[in-house]
């Protein structure tokens, strides 16, 4: 059987095959693990609010909760969209899956805890927060577990797209998978690598400046747009054909 011939009947979106046809055990847990961190982010913990002043309160805690929800959805669909296009079902596919649930459901405790703080501090206290931190070592200390949180959870992507370019030939990945496979492990590369930069500059700023540990990772609505640009200019060069077939359905000339 050719490669083609293995990828006959099988969806398709943009330029990838949708090999994980079938929900495995393994997808519906992470997916369960998943909606479980989303529930430790809820607006309010500990009840539903029982007066109009209680729940004004608890609406004020919405873009905190959006900030963390944000943050887990692009984990949940960097994993969704690996198990859609690849459907590998092998032991070290298990064991990263597993680590990225088990990071996350820790990590989501810093990322509450930045989550609420920085949007308190953006809106001057306007907008509440639980969790208060009254030095600066305690700053520094939540900057780099939030760091760490963030570059692993970032590196078991990158893992499970290294892997299934490992896996390329048994999957008969196409020439513009293969490439695209590749950028996906260079982009969750460069974000998982703020969370190092973040922790970097709060274990060696001045105390004056360890914000900039938390500013750091807004560097990233400018070199993923950047990164975007050249690697979209690099797989047109590459395969003008792709591109052109793709023209008409884009609204593009």
């Amino acid at each position: 059987m050719t490669g083609q011939d293995a990828l006959d009947g099988l969806e398709k979106s943009g330029n990838f095959y949708h090999r994980g046809e079938t929900t495995t055990r393994l997808e519906a847990f992470v997916d369960a693990a998943f909606a479980f961190a989303l529930t430790l982010l809820v607006i309010s913990f500990d009840a539903v609010p029982r007066s109009y002043d209680e729940l004004i309160i608890a609406l004020r805690a919405v873009p905190a909760f959006l900030f963390g929800f944000c943050i887990l959805a692009m984990f949940w669909i960097g994993h969704r969209n690996w198990s859609m296009r690849f459907g590998l079902d092998t032991t070290f596919a298990t064991v990263v899956s597993l680590a990225l649930i088990f990071v996350l459901l820790v990590y989501v405790y810093p990322l509450r805890a930045m989550a609420t703080a920085a949007v308190s501090a953006f809106t001057n206290g306007w907008l509440p927060t639980t969790f208060h931190i009254d030095s600066v070592d305690k700053a520094r200390g939540l900057f780099a577990i939030y760091g760490i949180g963030f570059f692993v959870s970032n590196l078991c992507i990158v893992l499970l797209n290294w892997h299934a370019l490992r896996c390329a030939d048994r999957l008969a990945l196409t020439p513009e998978e293969r490439v695209l496979t590749w950028y996906e492990v260079l982009a969750w590369s460069i974000v998982g690598s703020t969370g190092l930069v973040s922790l970097l500059l709060a274990i060696t700023l001045p105390d004056r400046l360890v914000g900039f540990a938390g500013w750091s990772y807004m560097g990233l609505a400018v070199v993923m747009p950047a990164f975007g640009f050249f690697t979209g200019r690099h797989f047109a060069a590459r395969f003008p054909d792709t591109v052109s077939n793709r023209a008409p359905a884009s609204g593009t000339k």
